[in-house]
């Protein structure tokens, strides 16, 4: 029993609250130690300035990004039309036109296809300057007007220029135009349209060009145009290939 007694007096003593004597000794304790934090928290400040930097680098792109963009906005295409004229003469040494009967009548019919390539030549006819290549649909064929309606796309060939697309009606029997639907080389980014002129189809033919977005045409392809007419003929130059363009297309 005695030592049970002194037992509950010890826990009695351990129990008792801290006097007002105590509190300063605990608060000066507690003053005169350093308080460590993991090292994940000590690094924490370092990871908010790689933040601030990648957001400051991110808007910097951004600015840079928007600055070549209205460079690019400030360049437009030019708009003058320039005119640019050129023969087409089948010399039936190419196996041009080819004629694919689909349709299986007699008479031209809507689906008959008749691919073709012929050889271009300046409009002065001084100079060869390439081929056409393309296909023309028959869409309707037209008895009173001795002639057909086909839908082309095709193309003219410039050599080391370039070359230029068109798409549109093709009619045998009067003159029509066709859109400039683009091209490559000096003609890349090209628009406009081109009148074609029947003079015996499908042997001779005379194009102008009225061509948009591009720089000035070179010398080489310009030249006041020999007016068309059934007897026109190129240049014998131009014929034997002695004058071309550089590179002409065969």
């Amino acid at each position: 029993m005695a030592s049970a007694g002194s037992a509950l007096k010890t826990i009695s003593y351990s129990l008792k609250p801290a006097t007002s004597s105590h509190i300063p000794k605990l608060l000066a304790s507690f003053s005169t130690q350093t308080l460590k934090f993991p090292a994940t928290h000590q690094n924490f400040p370092t990871t908010l300035t790689h933040t601030r930097t990648i957001s400051t680098t991110r808007s910097f792109f951004c600015k840079k990004d928007k600055e070549v963009t209205a460079t690019k906005t400030e360049s437009p295409k030019p708009t003058k039309v320039q005119e640019l004229h050129v023969y087409e003469i089948n010399e039936r040494d190419r196996g041009s036109p080819a004629y694919l009967r689909l349709s299986k009548k007699e008479v031209n019919s809507l689906g008959d296809l008749v691919p073709f390539s012929n050889k271009i030549y300046s409009g002065n006819l001084e100079k060869r300057v390439g081929i056409t290549a393309g296909l023309c649909i028959l869409i309707q064929h037209v008895p009173e007007k001795k002639g057909d309606r086909y839908e082309a796309i095709y193309s003219f060939y410039f050599g080391d220029y370039g070359h230029i697309a068109v798409q549109g009606a093709y009619l045998t029997y009067e003159d029509t135009y066709l859109a400039v639907t683009g091209g490559s080389g000096i003609f890349e980014g090209v628009s406009g349209q081109v009148k074609l002129k029947q003079i015996i189809f499908p042997f001779k033919l005379f194009y102008t060009f009225y061509l948009k977005g591009i720089p000035d045409l070179p010398a080489d392809l310009l030249g006041t145009p020999v007016e068309p007419s059934p007897s026109v003929e190129p240049s014998p130059a131009a014929k034997a290939c002695e004058s071309t363009v550089p590179n002409f297309t065969k």
